[in-house]
């Protein structure tokens, strides 16, 4: 049975629509910024989520089972159709201050990191993994929706949920570890037999001559 909140919102009522806005707006924003990286562009996105879910209000019926499933969903669609647009916006981010980490960065590997230079490369991490496993690591991990909740945030079947939550997990591990190993030292090459390379030994050349002349 179609719940009266979801009605009202569905035949227009503004004041039921500011109801949700107020319930799940801090979701919302969580969300976007675990998921973009940037609280400037979580804004944006909270606010074209919503914009986006007025537009689409007709379809808030009975088979949406939940509204906050309802609005991460189109939180995702918005953070994919605005990809490409980030890159116009990359030397303005540059210019802010690095997020702070947010406290319930967890699971597993992720919940494991405990200062910023490992925070850092879990986030480098997380970039690293296809664009669908980090979004279900996002609306399952950082958002806690169930994988069924999940699964109508995405449009996909449960079982693509749990498989690409897997996959996620054990890429983490991986990635995790390649971004805290240490850098090989750079040495500088050797001729081998001790004698200046050739560049240098001309160097020298011309400053003996000058010194002689």
């Amino acid at each position: 049975m179609e719940s009266p909140l979801n009605e009202r919102i569905r035949l227009g009522d503004q004041a039921a629509f500011a109801e949700i806005f107020d319930l799940h707006a801090r979701v919302v924003y969580a969300h976007a910024v675990r998921t973009t990286g940037d609280r400037v562009l979580a804004e944006d996105v909270m606010s074209l989520t919503f914009l986006e879910a007025w537009r689409l209000r007709h379809k808030l019926r009975e088979e949406v089972r939940s509204v906050r499933a309802w609005l991460l969903g189109i939180a995702t669609n918005v953070m994919r159709n605005i990809t490409r647009a980030a890159r116009r916006h990359r030397a303005a981010m540059l210019r802010l201050p690095p997020p702070e980490a947010l406290p319930d960065f967890s699971d597993e590997v992720v919940g494991q990191m405990a200062d910023a230079h490992r925070l850092a490369a879990a986030s480098r991490a997380l970039k690293r993994l296809k664009r669908s496993e980090r979004e279900v690591f996002a609306l399952v991990v950082w958002s806690d929706l169930g994988y069924a909740a999940a699964a109508e945030a995405l449009g996909v079947p449960v079982g693509t949920v749990r498989s690409r939550l897997s996959r996620a997990r054990k890429k983490l591990r991986k990635l995790v570890e390649e971004e805290l190993a240490p850098s090989a030292p750079t040495v500088e090459p050797r001729t081998g037999s001790g004698h200046i390379p050739d560049s240098r030994a001309a160097a020298a050349r011309g400053s003996h001559r000058r010194s002689t002349s």
